[in-house]
């Protein structure tokens, strides 16, 4: 149990430069790419447009596209181009018409919702990749009018009685961890508690707590791949003295995925209280366990005895917060995970979520976490922590997405695109998060397919790359 603080085989990550295996990388150096000097500018009012652009590859262009008019833009797979355009104040349809060459493209008005760009070779409908549009994100601020106290092992202290010459309400609790979520009725007071705690001799330390935002549910249909057939992945029983490898999926609801698959999968942990799920809608977590079973059925040739236990940290909110995913993974730890899938982060840094991570990292338990889905070099977290294995996305061509995070704390790159299947229909689903799925359940299908244990995954990821060129970093 994570509370008791197990002594194990501490995974020390260090980031490898270019170990490929199949379509996987394990990086890095200092940055992922060079900052540019490129501009588009949409002046939305007068329809017209700006360009100075030497070298944007097409899905670059596209992202600017979106971020600059708010619309929709759908891509067909698989279609590239490297765009070369400089010009002033052309209309909105010669500009496109420049920057796309003899590709087809359409733009569809909407009076009353969201425009939407199609770019093709082919035909419209195949034009079925969404081209995200990355907002500027704040750096993330704590709540306010709640924190963390963590009280000292042994401590003779009640939280119960703290609490109340605090004046707060204890909203989350987690013995096993000596932390609780105390909320206060101001931020106020909240500060003043802060000061009130600064000298208690009972107190381990205060931490702030931030809101991780709930990842997009997906809801793109891939027309062209409705025919696929269903994902056909048969259990495979352990041979006596192997060990049960088990996934935690720390995320959203999760959905049935039908009898067949259901049968890999274990009920949900639910950290957040009971939910509804819409069934129209394919949940993130769904898409994400989905993902990792279709890459088991890849690397173990159709047959697994891999489990998944998903652990739902959002609920029916569209927001969790770091207290909420530690919780989530000690949850997981205790219900016997030994790989952690953290297909979210946010800018926050938590000192609670820190200490349970590397809790988990002490007992031999790898963590693999998303980088982020915005084209930057700032550190998301828990992936930016060293004891985690930081995955960002490449696109359909293995070269690093777009829209990815190519900060020094990267440590892999593995592909970005997902085909899931979900009530007889396929669906795309693109970014760090199904990366992070595929890289966490190649480790666990490698170690499967050893009859080896959870904390020799990294290393057999490692040793079935080629090119074993490594470098030191920071992390």
């Amino acid at each position: 149990m994570l509370s008791n603080f197990m002594a194990g085989m501490r995974i020390n990550f260090p980031s490898w430069l270019m170990l490929v295996f199949t379509s996987i990388t394990l990086l890095i150096g200092p940055s992922l790419s060079a900052a540019s000097h490129e501009t588009l500018v949409w002046n939305q009012k007068e329809n017209k447009v700006d360009a100075d652009i030497t070298s944007w590859d097409l899905s670059q262009l596209l992202q600017n596209v979106a971020n600059a008019t708010g619309w929709k833009v759908y891509l067909e797979p698989d279609v590239t181009r490297t765009v070369s355009a400089k010009f002033e104040k052309l209309p909105a349809g010669e500009a496109l018409r420049a920057m796309l060459g003899n590709l087809n493209f359409v733009v569809m008005p909407a009076s009353n919702g969201v425009s939407r760009l199609y770019v093709f070779r082919t035909s419209q409908q195949s034009a079925t990749r969404l081209i995200r549009a990355v907002a500027k994100k704040a750096p993330a601020k704590p709540i306010p009018n709640e924190f963390v106290v963590m009280l000292k092992p042994g401590s003779k202290t009640k939280i119960e009685d703290l609490a109340k010459a605090l004046g707060a309400k204890i909203v989350g609790r987690m013995d096993g961890q000596n932390a609780y979520r105390l909320q206060f009725d101001s931020a106020a007071s909240a500060d003043a508690a802060r000061l009130q705690l600064a000298d208690n001799q009972d107190v381990e330390g205060i931490d702030s707590n931030f809101y991780v935002q709930r990842p997009p549910d997906v809801n793109m249909s891939v027309s062209t791949l409705a025919n696929d057939p269903d994902l056909q992945l048969q259990p495979r029983t352990n041979s006596p003295g192997d060990c049960q490898l088990m996934i935690a999926a720390i995320d959203t609801p999760n959905q049935s995925l039908g009898k067949n698959l259901d049968q890999f999968i274990n009920p949900t942990i639910h950290v957040a209280g009971d939910v509804s799920v819409d069934p129209n809608t394919v949940t993130h977590s769904t898409a994400m366990i989905s993902t990792m079973l279709g890459n088991l059925s890849k690397i173990d040739k159709g047959g697994t005895s891999v489990r998944i236990q998903p652990v739902d940290v959002y609920g029916n909110s569209e927001q969790a917060t770091t207290y909420d995913v530690a919780k989530g993974i000690v949850s997981a730890a205790n219900s016997g995970a030994n790989l952690i899938n953290l297909s979210l982060g946010s800018s926050g840094d938590s000192i609670l979520l820190h200490k349970v991570i590397t809790q988990v990292s002490n007992q031999g338990i790898p963590i693999f976490a998303a980088a982020g889905n915005e084209p930057v070099t700032t550190p998301t977290y828990p992936a930016a922590y060293p004891e985690v294995v930081a995955v960002t996305a490449s696109d359909s061509s293995g070269k690093l997405a777009d829209y990815a995070n190519r900060g020094s704390f990267v440590d892999m790159i593995a592909p970005g695109d997902s085909v899931v299947r979900y009530n007889g229909q396929s669906y795309m689903v693109e970014g760090t998060s199904s990366a992070t799925a595929y890289a966490t359940s190649m480790a666990a299908a490698l170690a499967d397919r050893s009859h080896a244990c959870a904390d020799q995954a990294l290393s057999l990821l490692k040793s079935s790359a080629s090119g074993t060129a490594s470098i030191s970093t920071s992390k």
